[in-house]
């Protein structure tokens, strides 16, 4: 007969049944400790695998967020395997004990944001979709453009006003006709009639000439505010030179061929664009930029002019020979031809073409029609309107735009 309080009466209760010691309940125990612990890095891998793919998003990657997306797939996948590894161990989980509550608490929780992720993972590769599906709508795009270019570098090739033997992206790149391109290369032209100025003048100034008697020569009778606006004489000098014949589609040039299209002249204008005028002119002396630059430069620049600045006239009779010489000055020129022919160019792109438009000498001031190349002119709205005294730069006409002629205006001030 078994005492009360011994030993062998502690593993029987009051209705005789035997209750399991404590160790069975320390290994559970231990098991859930592991899988918590499996869950806790997982979900730290987890957010780690997320922040590596929202980073891939900005800037944009697609080979990084292809990466990241496999990283969290993974994860997911093995949060997965827990989430069903602990349901198959525990199907009707029972909050035995407080420290069970807590463990199953956790594992809700983890589930819950499981759950959140994947929404998240589903949301990311909707977007990657639609990213891919972009860039494949952008790369066909970019194949029927390279077409395109294919097909107009041949033509232009076939015309001489490309490079057969280069490759450079920059021969052609896509770009919109608009009025501000117009604008923009009207800005361009003129700037470069205001660089060529410069050596013009310091070369006058170097062959002792008379600046003043000059000045008075291109247009008498002018009375300039301050000496140092004779300049734009010089400058109206070269305008009138450079852009005579603008309004002709041939530009003057003799030989020229015959009716262009719209599209030609702005695929001449694309071809010419982007390269150096020397380039163009080594490549077909004789193309018809080539005839341009000749006659222009014979035009501009009068044998009395260039004996007095070189001491001969080399250069002049090797231009004349149908030669593009590399000094220099007639580089400098260069610059500014191209200007002025990317500008006729453009302006014969348009239908219908731009037109050209000059004031001249008496007439009344226009702030519509007209922008003084002074910029610090003080207008008396008492008195009555300037006149023009100097047309140094033409303008044009887009439509119903107006892009203003530059002139030089007499009786007026200029702000101190």
């Amino acid at each position: 007969m078994t005492r009360p309080g011994s030993k062998e009466s502690q593993n029987y209760d009051n209705n005789s049944q035997k209750v399991y010691p404590q160790p069975i309940d320390e290994n559970m125990n231990q098991n859930m400790g592991s899988m918590i612990g499996s869950i806790f890095n997982n979900i730290s891998s987890l957010k780690a695998a997320y922040i590596q793919l929202q980073e891939a998003h900005t800037p944009y990657d697609p080979d990084k967020i292809q990466t990241a997306d496999r990283l969290v797939i993974d994860e997911l996948t093995r949060l997965s395997e827990l989430k069903h590894t602990y349901r198959e161990k525990n199907p009707k989980p029972v909050a035995a004990s407080p420290q069970d509550s807590c463990l199953l608490s956790e594992i809700q929780e983890q589930q819950n944001l499981l759950k959140t992720y994947e929404v998240m993972v589903k949301k990311f590769q909707s977007q990657i979709q639609n990213r891919d599906t972009e860039i494949t709508h952008l790369q066909q795009q970019t194949d029927e453009a390279k077409h395109r270019k294919s097909k107009l570098e041949k033509k232009l090739k076939q015309r001489g006003l490309l490079n057969k033997e280069s490759d450079e992206e920059e021969n052609y790149f896509s770009i919109e006709l608009t009025p501000s391109l117009f604008t923009s290369t009207a800005e361009n032209a003129y700037q470069s009639i205001h660089d060529f100025s410069k050596p013009l003048i310091n070369m006058m100034k170097a062959a002792g000439w008379d600046l003043d008697a000059a000045a008075d020569a291109i247009e008498p009778d002018v009375v300039y505010t301050r000496r140092a606006h004779k300049k734009y004489a010089f400058e109206s000098y070269i305008c009138q030179r450079m852009f005579s014949g603008f309004h002709e589609e041939s530009f003057s040039i003799k030989a020229a061929s015959a009716a262009v299209s719209n599209e030609a002249f702005f695929h001449q204008f694309l071809a010419v664009r982007a390269m150096d005028p020397l380039d163009v002119l080594s490549q077909n002396p004789d193309s018809v930029f080539g005839k341009f630059c000749r006659s222009k430069y014979l035009l501009l620049v009068h044998p009395k002019m260039e004996g007095s600045f070189f001491g001969n006239m080399d250069q002049r009779n090797y231009v004349m020979s149908g030669g593009h010489p590399r000094t220099p000055f007639y580089q400098a020129f260069l610059k500014l031809a191209k200007s002025i022919w990317l500008l006729h160019r453009l302006a014969y792109s348009f239908d219908p073409k731009v037109r050209v438009f000059q004031v001249k000498k008496g007439s009344e001031f226009s702030e519509i029609h007209m922008e003084s190349v002074v910029k610090d002119i003080v207008l008396d709205e008492s008195a009555k309107r300037p006149k023009v005294d100097l047309m140094v730069m033409p303008g044009f006409l887009i439509g119903t735009s107006v892009i203003q002629s530059r002139v030089y205006l007499s009786d007026v001030k200029c702000a101190e």
